[in-house]
C-alpha cells in the first residue's frame, strides 16, 4: 500500500508536526494541501504556507498553499473546495492546527479561551464536517483516514491534567472527543477517525516559544517521529483501524522499530514527557 497519488488536507501545516506529516507523505508522491494562516514570514514562527508547499514539491509530492483560518466556516469550505478542484478529492484529513495558552482559570483572558476552543475543538469539528463527504467518497474504493493530533481520552478524568490550565486541556480533549464520536458515526462508511499524541515533547515553535525554550527543545524529539507514526497509521485499513488513541512510540514499536534514538534532538538527552501521557518508566 502506498500514498502515491493520495491527497492529504492538513491544518496548521506550515511548520512543525503538520509539515513533517506532509513531507513524509510527499516522499511517497502524495498531494498535500497546506491549510494554515501564515502567508507572510514571521521572525518568531518559521515557515509560511508557500514555503511549506515548496518543500512538499521538493520532497516529491504536489503541494497546495491555502491560507485558511479554521475558525471561519467559509474559509474552510473554500480551502476544501480548492483542494478537491485541484486534486480530485481528499483521502486523508489531519486535524493538526491548535492553539495553546497555559494559564490558570483566573489568568485566562476570554479572547484566549475563545481562540483555543475556536481552533482546537470547533475548528477540528468544522474541518471534519466539511471534508466528510469527500472522505466518504474516497472510502468507497479505498482508504479514508482522519487523524487528530490530540491526547488519549484515558486522561480525561485525571485532575492533574486540568488543574494547571483548565481552558487549554478542555480544548485539546474536545479534539479527542471528536475522534470518539466520529469514529462511531462514520464506521459504516469505512472512514477511520483516530488520534495521535507524542510521548515526549516535540521540538516545535510552540515548545520553543511557550513551553520552556531551548532547555526543553534539547530534551525533545523531532517532529519526524510523529510523521513516521502517522504514515504507519495511514497505511492501515480504514475499515479496521478506527477509534484509537495512538501514542507515537507505541505505533512505531508495533511496526518493529524499537530504537527511537534517531528522533532525539540531542543524543542521549533526558526526554521531557508531554502533557496527558505518562513517561515510559
Amino acid at each position: 500500500m502506498s500514498l502515491r497519488g493520495k491527497t492529504l488536507f492538513i491544518t496548521g501545516a506550515s511548520r512543525g508536526i503538520g509539515l513533517a506529516i506532509g513531507l513524509r507523505a510527499a516522499r511517497e508522491g502524495a498531494n498535500v494541501a497546506i491549510a494554515a494562516k501564515t502567508a507572510e514570514p514571521n521572525p518568531k514562527l518559521p515557515g509560511t504556507i508557500f514555503t511549506a508547499a515548496k518543500e512538499i514539491d521538493d520532497a516529491g509530492g504536489k503541494g497546495l498553499a491555502l491560507q485558511c483560518d479554521i475558525r471561519f466556516e467559509e474559509q474552510v469550505q473554500a480551502a476544501v473546495a480548492k483542494t478537491v478542484e485541484t486534486f480530485g478529492g481528499i483521502d486523508i484529513l489531519v486535524n493538526n492546527a491548535s492553539a495553546i495558552n497555559l494559564t490558570t482559570t483566573e489568568a485566562t483572558d476570554m479572547k484566549r479561551y475563545d481562540l483555543m476552543h475556536g481552533i482546537n475543538t470547533r475548528g477540528t469539528f468544522l474541518t471534519s464536517k466539511v471534508c466528510a463527504p469527500h472522505l466518504r467518497k474516497a472510502a468507497e474504493n479505498g482508504n479514508a483516514h482522519v487523524l487528530n493530533i490530540s491526547p488519549p481520552l484515558s486522561g480525561i478524568t485525571q485532575e492533574k491534567w486540568f488543574a494547571p490550565h483548565t481552558a487549554y486541556t478542555m480544548a485539546k480533549f474536545g479534539m479527542s472527543l471528536c475522534v470518539l464520536g466520529m469514529a462511531g458515526e462514520f464506521r459504516r462508511y469505512g472512514v477511520a477517525f483516530n488520534a495521535l499524541w507524542p510521548r515526549t515533547t516535540i521540538a516545535t515553535s510552540a515548545v520553543q516559544n511557550l513551553l520552556g525554550g531551548e532547555a526543553v527543545m534539547k530534551g525533545s524529539r523531532s517532529p519526524q517521529i510523529m510523521a513516521d507514526a502517522a504514515y504507519a497509521i495511514f497505511l492501515k485499513s480504514s475499515r479496521e483501524v478506527t477509534g484509537n488513541f495512538f501514542i507515537d512510540d507505541e505505533v512505531l514499536r508495533a511496526e518493529g522499530k524499537t530504537d527511537l534514538s534517531e528522533y532525539n534532538m540531542v543524543p542521549n538527552a533526558q526526554l521531557f514527557p508531554d502533557f496527558f501521557v505518562e513517561p515510559v518508566s
